[in-house]
């Protein structure tokens, strides 16, 4: 029985790559689940499927370019559309601030960029020239999908909590990372397998920073009385005393500044009287 030769290896890792991405497009559904269900985005981001749109729509352009890349288109087009359901469920339950921000970046990179992009590298004339060109950028954003989920590791790490982090999306990436880099190396196809050996590295680094931190919980100091403590309570009975004597005294003062008031309305009173009683005694 002949052994398989590259073309048969790269086929078979192909449509394992092809199962596997699927698989990883899919794997964000419990959050969107979440987000449907919660009518609110809460602190998830929509960085990662923003890029991953751009990232789907770029290959798809380097798969047309390319002979023989049956396998890029299918899985790319069907990201495309996968991603941009994500993203349109994403806007409608997010806050308006967010919703405006990640449609500023789905203008600036899925529109602007990326026909900037089809545009340059369309006037050039070497149709091999053209395929490295658009490769090239298409590596760098390629990198940029795995990279993408950084901001949740760094928030995992402030918050030492795993709640915003997708532990099947973290390992999927991973697999399918093997997949086309097996894939690209069977075809010498660089911008195919350059990508993938970051991809694993970055993948692998998720899920073990999910595995240290899952069971870990956010210290919260117990909440307590200031009177629990003795030397509080101490102080609040002194206080206490203090504000009553302090009462009293004004309770004091104020009487005696009554009496005063009250003394010298009759001592007026009485002069007046003896006022009104002198020209009587004359006229007598």
């Amino acid at each position: 029985m002949a052994a398989p030769d590259a073309f048969h290896l790269a086929s078979v890792f192909g449509i394992l790559g092809n199962i596997v991405a699927f698989m990883v497009y899919l794997a964000p559904l419990p959050t969107f689940y979440r987000i449907f269900k919660k009518k609110s985005t809460e602190g998830f981001q929509s960085i990662p499927y923003s890029v991953a749109l751009f990232s789907a729509m770029l290959m798809l352009y380097y798969a047309f370019l390319k002979t023989n890349a049956f396998m890029l288109i299918t899985i790319n087009s069907v990201g495309c559309i996968i991603e941009t359901s994500y993203l349109v469920m994403y806007m409608i339950y997010a806050p308006a601030k967010t919703r405006i921000y990640t449609a500023k970046l789905l203008v600036l990179f899925n529109v602007g960029v990326y026909g900037v992009i089809i545009l340059s590298t369309y006037l050039i004339p070497n149709h091999f020239l053209r395929i490295k060109v658009v490769g090239w950028i298409s590596v760098v954003f390629s990198v940029s999908v795995f990279a993408a989920p950084l901001s949740i590791m760094r928030l995992v790490i402030r918050t030492r909590s795993v709640e915003f982090m997708s532990f099947p999306l973290s390992f999927c990436l991973t697999l399918c990372a093997v997949m086309w880099f097996f894939y690209g190396l069977l075809v010498r196809d660089l911008f195919i397998a350059a990508p993938n050996i970051l991809g694993f590295a970055f993948g692998l680094a998720q899920m073990i920073m999910y595995l240290m931190f899952k069971n870990s919980k956010k210290s919260v100091l117990p909440e307590f009385s200031l009177n629990q403590i003795p030397n509080v309570v101490a102080v609040n009975d002194i206080v206490a005393s203090d504000s009553q004597l302090k009462t009293e005294d004004t309770k004091k003062s104020s009487e005696a500044e009554e009496n005063q008031s009250t003394e010298s309305m009759t001592n007026d009173s009485r002069a007046e009287d003896a006022a009104a009683d002198e020209p009587n005694e004359s006229i007598v």
